[in-house]
């Protein structure tokens, strides 16, 4: 699967999500950050790592949650490592 493919899911994804600003998510790229610039509520985050896993049919390790960024590549990453992990 392609980075703007991941990217794509994500914003789907966060359309679902009333607390992201949705008139920043036209605009999103690796370099989006959920916190800062979509002023994602960080307890809203582990709501929408559960929508990713759900939607990319994936299931991340616990560690690698802890140690997740908030910028859109660190998702991204972190969906292509965990897909090729099988």
């Amino acid at each position: 699967m392609e980075r703007q493919e991941i990217i794509n899911g994500l914003v789907e994804i966060l359309r679902t999500v009333r607390t992201v600003n949705q008139e920043k998510l036209n605009s999103v790229t690796e370099e989006t950050d959920f916190i800062a610039d979509l002023n994602t509520p960080s307890t809203e985050m582990i709501n929408i790592v559960a929508k990713i896993e759900q939607k990319f049919n994936l299931e991340f390790d616990d560690d690698d949650i802890d140690d997740l960024g908030s910028k859109v590549k660190d998702t991204v990453n972190l969906i292509i490592k965990t897909q090729e992990k099988g």
